[in-house]
């Protein structure tokens, strides 16, 4: 089974089983994710996709292992923060409840973006990283990050509980921050709100038993765009 692309960025092979892939691009503030999805058999032949002026031609691909509850439909989750009694909270509230009652911040972006700025005194924990793995199913995520030019993809850190357990105490009051911070909250054109990292964090956390989970509302950027502290490790 081969993957191949005309673009000349793009020349990945694959060999596993026979099962063609879908790829999909999410957009999240300055970041994207891109999710492969596996189909049914294709048998030997070659299917061309055109994805953006890039042909790819794919005549079978990796299997996509089964889905982690990260995956789970956005629907599903938002429905679980609610029953939860997860509140979303401003990001000047969020500076308070950090200074007077003891609430953890929990930044959930990459470690590179941790060092280049954060609030004072918050946690690091990254709910995605970047693909580590070469095995065909990691190789066809790249492949499908290529499509957007994007050679640093990224993976849900399977690590991710693990990391936080033994940084965080399970009875702590936490607010999970993220890049672009998402929404719980419904409009006229996001009836269900709108999905981020911090929203999947969040929707882990409280999965697995942490009962004090709070959601920072319009993120870290507009932390940092509303001036309020923020230190560096660069």
């Amino acid at each position: 089974m081969a993957v191949y692309a005309a673009s000349p960025f793009l020349q990945t092979h694959l060999h596993s089983s026979l099962l063609a892939p879908s790829f999909e691009g999410v957009h999240d503030h300055n970041s994207w994710w891109v999710r492969v999805r596996s189909q049914k058999p294709s048998g030997q032949r070659l299917h061309t996709h055109n994805i953006g002026g890039l042909k790819l031609k794919v005549k079978s691909a990796a299997t996509k292992p089964a889905k982690s509850p990260a995956e789970e439909e956005w629907k599903i989750k938002r429905e679980y923060l609610l029953q939860k009694r997860v509140r979303s909270v401003e990001v000047k509230e969020a500076l308070r409840l950090q200074k007077e009652n003891n609430f953890v911040l929990l930044d959930v972006r990459s470690e590179a973006q941790f060092k280049e700025a954060h609030p004072p005194d918050a946690i690091n924990v990254q709910v995605y990283r970047l693909i580590k793995e070469w095995t065909a199913w990691d190789i066809a995520r790249r492949a499908a990050f290529a499509f957007f030019g994007i050679f640093a993809g990224t993976e849900e850190n399977p690590e991710f509980i693990q990391n936080v357990e033994a940084k965080i105490d399970k009875s702590a009051k936490i607010i999970v921050a993220c890049s672009s911070g998402g929404t719980l909250r419904p409009s006229q054109n996001l009836p269900q709100g709108q999905q981020s990292r911090s929203l999947i964090a969040a929707y882990l956390l409280v999965r697995n038993g942490y009962t004090n989970v709070f959601h920072l509302e319009g993120g870290l950027s507009t932390w940092f765009k509303e001036g309020l502290p923020t230190v560096s490790e660069e």
